[in-house]
């Protein structure tokens, strides 16, 4: 394997990533893009009250201006990935930035409607599968047959068009599930990072290179992020970043057939949405709480954690997850 595949995009998306940060702080600052903190949220996090949000544009400037070149200088033979890839993700970034901007700049606490979010998220899927069968008939492979396999196994299921709404459901629940984990300083950019790290080998591994150069991009323009959106962070990504990055795990799983295998390498996205989703049916069912606070990040906190404690501890989650992930498909696939 030659790492310069990975090491490359991820030095130049870092780079971009950290030029480009001290140049959109300031104008999101000017612009009064504050985050707005929710009331039933931990009491500790109302002094974040006014930090710059819709950050994620920042690394997904970054990823964009350091993917489609990168790819198109060493391996334009597959850029239907790579464009694949990245409609997922900005599409998602979009759809998040108009939900910030009614947020921030509207004054609407709740952003856009959970109804309008959702038909957003299944127009995009919907044209991903579209455009995925499109790249199977250019490839000449059978458009009407789709697999999911069982990590680790060679057992597998052809679902024809069922794929779709299997898609549809994976693009949705995944930008969901990153979007609930993105609560605390630097924690969806630390997990997002491992888990996009992970594919970078795997895509190494399936000597997709398109799938490399565009994960790589993503570690890269995320650990710029980091050096701003640590604790104590000087910007946040909003929905706009933690969307696109959901939208574009998603897309990965769907173009490396590891739909299955998302669950892992996301786990720690899994654990927070199964948190949320135990808190409420508790809630309703019995009238009792499971959680000091969902989802479960902040029920770390209000047990006394600090939050830089918090957050390496979930990183640390993450890397385990992705080292399972990267096991069962690389050693065991």
């Amino acid at each position: 394997m030659d790492m310069r595949i990975i090491l490359v995009p991820l030095a130049v998306a870092f780079g971009i990533g950290v030029l480009l940060g001290p140049l959109v702080i300031p104008v999101l600052r000017r612009l009064k893009f504050g985050q707005a903190i929710r009331e039933e949220g931990p009491k500790a996090h109302q002094k974040k009250a006014g930090t710059p949000t819709m950050g994620g544009t920042i690394f997904l400037f970054a990823l964009v201006l350091t993917a489609i070149p990168l790819s198109n200088l060493f391996f334009s033979d597959r850029l239907s990935d790579l464009f694949f890839l990245l409609f997922a993700t900005l599409g998602y970034g979009i759809l998040g930035f108009l939900d910030d901007y009614i947020k921030v700049v509207m004054k609407r606490n709740l952003g856009l409607t959970a109804r309008q979010k959702l038909l957003g998220q299944l127009f995009i899927g919907c044209v991903l599968f579209w455009v995925l069968l499109e790249v199977r008939v250019y490839r000449g492979e059978n458009p009407a047959i789709s697999t999911i396999t069982i990590p680790g196994t060679d057992i597998h299921w052809q679902l024809n068009w069922i794929y779709l709404p299997l898609l549809v459901l994976m693009m949705i629940a995944t930008s969901n599930a990153v979007n609930l984990t993105d609560g605390l300083d630097g924690l969806v950019a630390g997990t997002a990072s491992i888990a996009y790290g992970a594919y970078a080998i795997i895509g190494m591994a399936q000597s997709n290179y398109m799938v490399t150069i565009f994960s790589a991009s993503v570690v890269g323009a995320l650990l710029a992020f980091l050096v701003f959106n640590a604790h104590p962070a000087k910007v946040f990504m909003g929905d706009t970043g933690s969307l696109a990055l959901g939208g574009g795990l998603a897309a990965l799983a769907v173009i490396t057939k590891t739909e299955l295998l998302l669950l892992i390498i996301g786990g720690v996205f899994v654990v927070e949405t199964l948190s949320v989703m135990i808190q409420v049916g508790s809630f309703k069912l019995r009238g009792k709480r499971v959680f000091r606070m969902s989802p479960i990040h902040h029920h770390f906190e209000l047990v006394g954690w600090s939050e830089w404690r918090v957050v390496t501890t979930f990183w640390f989650a993450g890397f385990l997850c992705a080292a399972l992930g990267i096991y069962l498909e690389v050693f065991l696939g």
